[in-house]
């Protein structure tokens, strides 16, 4: 069972992985205010985003997304090779400690928080487009965990009125091959569909 918050860009990529793998879980969407009492006992930190498989119990998407892929090995998202899956690590680090770090902000409601929040993702996101321009994939001809952890928050820069501009024509088409992928489609909830159209 995964218990996911429907808006959360973490929760979206945890549930991409489980959408690319074809893993019949049961989702649970929590909506702000509406949380089970179940989920106070199951996440010490008392965050939404929480896998049940069995006796285990994860609270962090990282951990999460690993332990689904070693889980369901098929399609394998993460290299086979030791220095290969430790970029690949690093980069999903980068990834939450540059982009990801930032939504507390972009959805607080803060002018001030919000304007500076966005205009620091727009900088990181121009910083690492030309790197679409050389691989398929993020820093990779392989697809993997880097690519399900990006997308999520590629696809809110609608919400978050991010305007990369042409300089990152690259990073733009590859966000799209992303969006057209049928396990990303799967993966979406019903208040994210709706992110796109707003």
């Amino acid at each position: 069972m995964l218990y996911s918050d429907p808006l959360d860009p973490a929760s979206h990529a945890v549930r991409f992985v489980l959408a690319e793998k074809a893993i019949n879980i049961e989702i649970v969407q929590v909506t702000p205010g509406a949380k089970p009492e179940d989920l106070n006992d199951l996440n010490p930190y008392n965050d939404v985003l929480t896998l049940v498989d069995r006796d285990l119990v994860l609270y962090e998407p990282q951990i999460m997304m690993e332990y689904l892929d070693e889980r369901f090995p098929h399609p394998p998202l993460m290299p086979v090779d030791p220095v290969s899956r430790a970029h690949n690590r690093l980069l999903r680090y980068r990834l939450q400690r540059d982009i990801y770090a930032l939504v507390p902000d972009l959805e607080s409601g803060v002018a001030s928080k919000v304007d500076a929040a966005r205009k620091l993702l727009k900088d990181h996101l121009t910083a690492i487009a030309p790197a679409f321009g050389q691989k398929k994939f993020f820093m990779s001809d392989e697809y993997s965990l880097v690519d399900c952890y990006l997308t999520p928050m590629l696809w809110r820069l609608t919400r978050y009125k991010v305007n990369l501009g042409a300089g990152a024509k690259n990073l733009l088409k590859y966000a799209d091959s992303m969006f057209e992928r049928e396990s990303f489609d799967a993966s979406l909830s019903e208040p994210e569909r709706e992110l796109r159209d707003a």
